[in-house]
C-alpha cells in the first residue's frame, strides 16, 4: 500500500476513535446488561505534562532572606503549622521535649532512640535512612541501630547470620509466625531461643543504599526476656550472665568494629540487638509488612515497658494506614479504625511515657475506575480523621498524602518513576524524596525551636 493511502487509513481510524471519545457519555453505554465505557477525549489528549512533584505539592524551594528574628520565627512557625509539610500538633511546643533530649545526648553520653515503625513503605530502611542521616549529622551518633537476631527483612546497612534453636514469634505475619501471649518485645516480634544461639552481624560497607554512618559500631546491647535459668551472652572475651527471669539487657563497649559475633546460652525470648556508634541519636527502622498499625496493644504492657526502659526512647514514629485504605468506606469504618489507632497510641504512651509520638499518615493511592487511575475516594476523609485522632491522643501527625501533592498526585509520581506499578508503593527514588520531605518538616520544627529559644534568651537580658 502506498504511503499516502496508509496515512488516509490511519487518519480515518484516529478520527473515528476521537468521534467515539466525544460521543460516548462518561458514564458509559448500557448494552445487553453490560456497561461499556470509553476513555474521554480529555484523558486521551492530556498527555504527560511531567509537572515537577515539588510544584504539585507547592513546596517552598528555600526560605526568603529575613533580617528580623521575629519575622524569621513567624516564617518557620507557618512552615511547622501550615502548608503541605506541616505537623498537626496537640500543643505548640509538643516536639520541643525531643529536641531538648537530642541536643543533650552527646554531652551526656546518651544514645536517644527514634523508633520508626511502619508498613512495607519503610522496608529496606526506606525513609528511615534519610531521617537517620539528618538526625546524626545534627546531633551525633551512628551505627545501624536496632537489629533483629535473625533476618526478617533484608537491610542495605547490614547482614545477619545466626544459628540455634529459635522460633519466630510475631504479632503479625503469615502462618510461619507463632503467636504468643503478648511477649513480642519492642519490634512486635522476637525469637524464642532454647539452649543457645550464635549471632553474627556484618556492616554492608559496599552497599550504595547504606548511609556510611551505619558502618561503624562502638556499643552493643542485647535486649531479651529470660524465660528461666541462667542466661549468658558473650562478645569477644567478655561474658555476662543473668539469673533473674524477665526483661533485661546486656551491654558491651568496644573499639570501632564493622562486624561482631555474640554467643548466647540459655532459654529466652530474644527481642533485639542495639548496634550503635554513639552518643547521639539512633533511628531504628522497624518494618511490619501488611500491618495497619493495630498490633501494639497485642504486646504485654509490663514487658514492653521494661524493654523500652532498656533503650532510652525519645520518639516513636508510627507510619501506617495504607494497608487499610482499600477496605475502608466513608463514615463508621473510618471512625472505628481511628478509635483502634487511638488505643495503640494510648498503649505506647503508657509503656513509654517519656517519648513523643508522631503518626505519619498514608500516601495518595490510586485505583482503576472509568478507564483511568484515580485516588481512593475515602482518602480525604481518612486523612482528616487520622490527624484529629492523633492530636486527640496527644500525638503529632504528619501527612505523606499532603507532602506528595494531595488527591491524584500518585499518578504523577508514578509517571515520573517515583512510585511502583501498583500506584501504592514508592520506588527507591520516590522513597528517598519523601524521606527528604519528612526531614524538611523536622528540620523546620528544630529551627523554630532554636529560634524561639534564642528569642527567649534575648528577652531575658
Amino acid at each position: 500500500m502506498k504511503p499516502y493511502k496508509i496515512l488516509i487509513v490511519l487518519s480515518a481510524v484516529m478520527g473515528l476513535l476521537a468521534l467515539m471519545a466525544f460521543a460516548v457519555p462518561a458514564e458509559g453505554v448500557r448494552l445487553a446488561g453490560v456497561n461499556l465505557r470509553y476513555p474521554t477525549l480529555e484523558s486521551v489528549t492530556a498527555g504527560n505534562n511531567n509537572v515537577p512533584v515539588e510544584k504539585i505539592a507547592n513546596l517552598p524551594v528555600e526560605p526568603p532572606e529575613m533580617t528580623q528574628l521575629r519575622d524569621t520565627i513567624s516564617y518557620y512557625k507557618d512552615m511547622v503549622t501550615e502548608g503541605n509539610l506541616r505537623f498537626w500538633l496537640p500543643s505548640e511546643h509538643y516536639l520541643d521535649a525531643f529536641w531538648r533530649k537530642a541536643e543533650q545526648a552527646r554531652k551526656s553520653g546518651r544514645t536517644i532512640r527514634v523508633l520508626h515503625y511502619g508498613d512495607s513503605q519503610i522496608e529496606m530502611d526506606r525513609m528511615s535512612s534519610r531521617l537517620r542521616s539528618y538526625m546524626q549529622t545534627t546531633f551525633g551518633g551512628g551505627g545501624p541501630g536496632m537489629i533483629s537476631v535473625r533476618t526478617i527483612v533484608p537491610s542495605p546497612a547490614y547482614s545477619i547470620s545466626s544459628s540455634g534453636n529459635m522460633k519466630h514469634l510475631a504479632s503479625f505475619g503469615d502462618s510461619t509466625c507463632v503467636r504468643s501471649r503478648g511477649n513480642y518485645g519492642p519490634m512486635m516480634q522476637c525469637f524464642r531461643m532454647y539452649g543457645g544461639a550464635n549471632i553474627s552481624v556484618k556492616s554492608n560497607t559496599k552497599s550504595r543504599y547504606a548511609d556510611p554512618r551505619t558502618a561503624n559500631i562502638t556499643s552493643l546491647r542485647l535486649v531479651f526476656n529470660n524465660t528461666g535459668g541462667t542466661f549468658t551472652a558473650r562478645y569477644d572475651s567478655t561474658a555476662f550472665s543473668v539469673a533473674e527471669r524477665g526483661v533485661s539487657s546486656l551491654a558491651w563497649t568496644m573499639d570501632t568494629v564493622q562486624r561482631f559475633k555474640v554467643n548466647i546460652k540459655g532459654n529466652a525470648d530474644l527481642y533485639c540487638l542495639l548496634a550503635d556508634n554513639g552518643p547521639g541519636v539512633a533511628v531504628d527502622n522497624i518494618p511490619m509488612r501488611g500491618c495497619s498499625g493495630q498490633q501494639f496493644t497485642l504486646v504485654d504492657s509490663a514487658k514492653l515497658t521494661n524493654a523500652y526502659k532498656q533503650m532510652d526512647v525519645g520518639m516513636i514514629i508510627l507510619q501506617f494506614g495504607g494497608n487499610s485504605v482499600p477496605y475502608l468506606r466513608k463514615g463508621k469504618s473510618i471512625s472505628n479504625y481511628c478509635k483502634s489507632l487511638g488505643k495503640q497510641i494510648d498503649h505506647l504512651h503508657k509503656c513509654c511515657p517519656g517519648a513523643v509520638i508522631v503518626f505519619v499518615g498514608p500516601s495518595d493511592m490510586s485505583t482503576r475506575g472509568g478507564g483511568s487511575m484515580h485516588s481512593y475516594s475515602v482518602l480525604p476523609e481518612l486523612i482528616d480523621s487520622l490527624a484529629a485522632m492523633a492530636v486527640s491522643h496527644n500525638a503529632a501527625y504528619w501527612s505523606i498524602f499532603h507532602a506528595m501533592g494531595g488527591l491524584n498526585s500518585m499518578t504523577e509520581w508514578h509517571r515520573q518513576g517515583l512510585a511502583g506499578a501498583d500506584y501504592v508503593h514508592f520506588s527507591q527514588r520516590g522513597a528517598d524524596l519523601m524521606g527528604d520531605r519528612l526531614v524538611m518538616a523536622f528540620r523546620n520544627s528544630y529551627t523554630l525551636y532554636r529560634l524561639q529559644r534564642k528569642m527567649k534568651k534575648k528577652n531575658e537580658k
